[in-house]
């Protein structure tokens, strides 16, 4: 299996370093979540709590569809990308339970990233609400069942927050790397490093 990274040197003062691709993924990936998780709150927010059905939740609806379509084939593609290339190996100086937890949560994200949209896309397909701007219509994926659409929608919701939980863990261990113990963890990741 060809390995997408660097391999680490002994003694030279450097990490290895997921490649460019790998990265490119993960950053945009991490955008679309910030997007995404904000967006989600917003219209779920004004259309079932303020009860406003205008232009703009209709529009926050439509952005949050599309780019969940988009956040679903990315994450596929940057998952068969991390089977086929692999990962550098782990940060030497992390403990043992580091190192598993740290995979516990990559895996978890991966899979969120794939369950959570895909949930979302089979919902509104059940609802059915698949149009997205008033220009074309998502496939569906089952047919329509509004009971079963708030089910899966609700279970949808509350991975959601679950994803945005581990985030947010990923997010405070990948500071503590790099504040606190000054390790290569957070470098492994960071744009616009060359592979030497």
């Amino acid at each position: 299996m060809t390995q997408g990274h660097d391999p680490v040197t002994p003694g030279a003062g450097r990490v290895a370093v997921y490649s460019a691709a790998a990265r490119a993924l993960h950053w945009i990936t991490v955008a679309a979540v910030f997007v995404m998780i904000p967006l989600g709150f917003a219209m779920t927010y004004r259309g079932n709590t303020l009860d406003i059905w205008d232009g703009v939740t209709d529009a926050l609806y439509s952005s949050h569809k599309l780019l969940g379509f988009l956040v679903l084939w990315l994450s596929a593609g940057r998952l068969l990308y991390r089977l086929l290339h692999g990962a550098p190996p782990d940060e030497p100086t992390l403990e043992w339970w580091q190192k598993a937890a740290s995979h516990l949560v990559h895996w978890a994200l991966y899979g969120l990233l794939l369950i959570v949209p895909l949930l979302g896309w089979i919902g509104v397909s059940l609802f059915p609400s698949l149009m997205v701007f008033n220009l074309f219509e998502l496939p569906a994926l089952a047919a329509p069942n509004e009971e079963v659409a708030k089910r899966v929608l609700s279970v949808h919701g509350w991975l959601a927050i679950l994803l945005a939980l581990l985030v947010c863990a990923h997010i405070g261990a990948a500071l503590f790397h790099y504040l606190i113990r000054k390790d290569g963890v957070l470098r492994r990741m960071l744009p616009g490093l060359s592979r030497r």
